[in-house]
């Protein structure tokens, strides 16, 4: 009989213990995702005003690029998780994935025209895709299973502190040099090449899994071991993507919302301090309640943030929507890691994260260029009710039927 959500989970360590317990890895994780972080935000806060303003792009065009780029990454994962579990090693992935998201930084500061911006967002998303399944394989890998919500809520945090701490290097350096995009483009190449001097340097590989024999994890007696609650999850984190589109899409509604250019990215300090703020909160809260349920209050808290974002009014109101947007991500993102883990073998996490993530960049592709090709015909409101439809939806689903969590392990 499987686990239920109740019966898999420990009781958890409460308070500053779960902090004070951690594994100094999951650390050495979230730095180098914050670093990653500062230096991609840098780019990406701006990378919207800056195709449409300097490079003369529509919001078509620009959906169509956040959509292929993000579903370019997720779709990589699956070869990077699959190639991790054979392997028996995460670490040496990790790394290069985030050498190539750093060596892909200078490429944004010499485009000419949107197609080299094109590529620039694929090579960056790859290095994002080659590195992603393995290190969130590499959380669970270290973490004991009672703190394992907390650990992805802790790596969620960090790596989201580095995305609203650079959106606001980006507005200060726009600000002091008269809205010069690509001297900041430049100057995030440094963050980028720290993220990788620290992983490289300070994270070791675990013992366990460098010691043990490997199978093809795509074979297919190891692929049936991935059960129904697994595949369940998949479903389920698609739907969200879908009524989750590109976040670059808040960036052109704060700017239409009125709010001068070099302060558009404080849209985005705004909506990650909140993240960073609710992540690890939300994931220690996840070691004791439903999952289901949990999932259930993201998906009302994104209804929300969609239908203020699609209501025309002041600044403010943007504001409150992207903060409302910023809670949800706090709520579902770490949640979903954890979900994973709970449901996939040991030895077929990487695969597990890669097959989730492969059928979310295809869900991220199809609605980012739906959400484009809505602000281009509709305006910005039918885009964020479209939101709205996709979290009832999905809401919808999770009432449906309950998803019962635990997994073979051996």
């Amino acid at each position: 009989m499987p686990l239920t959500p109740e019966t898999q989970r420990p009781q958890a360590a409460s308070g500053g213990n779960t902090l004070r317990h951690m594994p100094p890895g999951i650390w050495i994780l979230g730095l180098t995702s914050m670093l990653m972080d500062i230096s991609s935000e840098m780019i990406h806060s701006l990378l919207p005003l800056f195709m449409v303003t300097a490079l003369g792009a529509s919001a078509f065009v620009v959906g169509v690029v956040e959509g292929l780029a993000e579903a370019t990454a997720l779709i990589v994962k699956v070869f990077s998780g699959i190639l991790s579990d054979y392997l028996g090693k995460r670490k040496g992935l990790a790394v290069f994935g985030y050498a190539l998201g750093a060596l892909s930084k200078p490429l944004f500061a010499v485009a000419p025209v949107t197609s080299v911006v094109l590529s620039a967002r694929l090579i960056d998303r790859v290095g994002k895709g080659i590195r992603g399944a393995p290190r969130d394989a590499l959380v669970a890998d270290i973490t004991p299973p009672e703190m394992r919500g907390a650990a992805f809520g802790l790596r969620q945090s960090l790596d989201t502190v580095g995305a609203f701490l650079g959106p606001l290097l980006a507005v200060g350096l726009m600000l002091r040099w008269a809205n010069n995009f690509r001297g900041v483009f430049w100057l995030a190449v440094i963050p980028g090449l720290a993220s990788v001097a620290l992983l490289a340097g300070g994270l070791r590989e675990p013992a366990h899994l460098q010691g043990t024999k490997r199978a093809n994890p795509i074979l297919r007696a190891n692929l049936r071991r991935l059960r129904a609650p697994y595949w369940w999850v998949v479903a389920i984190g698609a739907v969200f993507t879908l009524a989750r589109f590109s976040e670059a899409f808040l960036v052109l509604r704060a700017r239409q919302g009125g709010i001068p250019i070099a302060l558009v990215p404080l849209v985005l300090v705004a909506m990650n301090l909140v993240y960073a703020v609710a992540a690890y909160p939300f994931g220690k809260v996840s070691d004791r309640v439903s999952h289901q349920k949990l999932l259930a209050v993201g998906l009302l808290v994104l209804i929300a943030a969609d239908l203020v974002l699609a209501t025309p009014g002041h600044w403010g109101a943007v504001l409150g929507g992207v903060a409302l947007w910023g809670v949800h991500m706090g709520i579902t993102q770490g949640l979903l890691a954890t979900m994973v883990a709970n449901t996939a073998p040991t030895d077929l996490r990487g695969t597990a994260y890669g097959f989730f993530n492969l059928v979310s960049g295809l869900a991220m592709l199809l609605a980012s260029v739906v959400a484009g090709l809505l602000w281009d015909r509709f305006g910005p409101q039918a885009t964020f009710y479209a939101g709205a439809i996709f979290s009832s939806v999905a809401l919808l689903g999770l009432a449906y039927q309950p998803i019962g969590e635990g997994a073979d392990t051996h």
